[in-house]
């Protein structure tokens, strides 16, 4: 059996609905109020955010220059690579909680490794940020132990291997300046600076990966149903595997460009980076279920609460923790609109 026709049969095969050559070979085409639903769960965080851009220029003007422009693309670069990671793992209907703490392990290993030239500054933090990734990949796809269990140990995990190698914090490590790998995180071209250019890379090849390999089709089908996937014949192993080692370098190589943008390895960092993820995921229209989403929709995720956090630095008088609070209020209607939808679907 084909894997494409066997997707196409299955609505939890894919974020797209079937194709108007695929609904006539069913005998049924999508309803209107199918399509909408649909378009709405995929594009509707870039309406929202279109809208508040709108708003807050016409409200703030500073808000609307090319200065501010690129200091939110930056701060939400780091977390948009992170967040890409987390959009495979979920896809899948797995969840990452190891993110944050991977991500800070990742910027000191970075900072430490950086004394010996650019490439061991690169390499040793993806080396073992991925091989903490592998490790769940092999224990949620091999042991058959729960995600959030073994994530959550590896959490605990990466930040107490960080804790030892900065002497409880007490230490840390700084990047040469002026070295190539310090120009990396600093750099820019045309004004955007290099890790905009680099999450834009990544973001780039993982909606390839998903819309246009096997690899990808593959994901979707597991996190529509793992048993439906196993009797399909599809490495349903291999690709939870996978999901969770490319979350690990992801994570990593994060941590490494935000270290040499800083100028060192931050101890402190990292902390509750993972519900920042998995909140602009899901507000990005993937669903938590597993089963359908998008990496571009992650991405508009990532830059609307990088907006947010922008539009509280314009008010002023607020500080930064009302950003959790209309990141939990976007996130739970998020979630409302999610189920209100299936269920439209549904019912069409």
């Amino acid at each position: 059996m084909k894997l494409s026709s066997s997707l196409a049969a299955s609505p939890a095969g894919g974020s797209a609905p079937p194709s108007p050559k695929a609904a006539d070979a069913h005998g049924a085409r999508p309803s209107g109020r199918e399509r909408i639903a649909e378009l709405v769960q995929r594009q509707g965080v870039l309406a929202v955010l279109l809208l508040v851009i709108v708003i807050a220029s016409f409200v703030y003007p500073t808000f609307a220059t090319l200065d501010n422009a690129r200091g939110v693309t930056v701060q939400a670069s780091f977390l948009a690579i992170v967040a890409l990671g987390m959009t495979l793992v979920i896809i899948t209907g797995g969840i990452d909680l190891s993110v944050g703490s991977v991500f800070a392990l990742g910027g000191v290993l970075a900072a430490w490794a950086s004394q010996w030239g650019v490439l061991p500054a690169l390499l040793v933090p993806l080396v073992v940020c991925g091989g903490i990734g592998l490790i769940n990949g092999l224990l949620i796809a091999r042991a058959g132990m729960a995600p959030f269990i073994v994530t959550l140990a590896s959490l605990l995990g990466a930040r107490g291997l960080l804790l030892a190698l900065t002497d409880e914090g007490a230490t840390t490590y700084l990047v040469p300046k002026g070295s190539f790998f310090a120009e990396l995180g600093q750099g820019s071209v045309w004004g955007f600076g290099y890790p905009i250019l680099i999450a834009l890379a990544l973001f780039g090849a993982g909606g390839l990966v998903l819309q246009r390999t096997s690899f990808g089709q593959t994901l979707f089908a597991v996190g529509g149903s793992s048993d439906a996937a196993t009797l399909m014949g599809l490495p349903v192993a291999r690709a939870k595997i996978m999901v969770y080692l490319l979350s690990g370098l992801l994570a990593g190589l994060a941590g490494g460009v935000n270290a040499a943008r800083l100028s060192s390895g931050v101890t402190i960092i990292g902390a509750g980076m993972e519900l920042d993820a998995i909140a602009a995921v899901v507000i990005g229209g993937t669903l938590l279920v597993g089963g359908a989403g998008s990496v571009s929709g992650t991405l508009w995720g990532v830059l609307l609460l990088a907006v947010i956090q922008n539009l509280i630095n314009q008010i002023g008088s607020l500080n930064s923790s009302y950003q959790s609070v209309v990141s939990g209020g976007f996130l739970i209607l998020v979630v409302v609109a999610q189920r209100y939808l299936a269920r439209s679907r549904r019912t069409a």
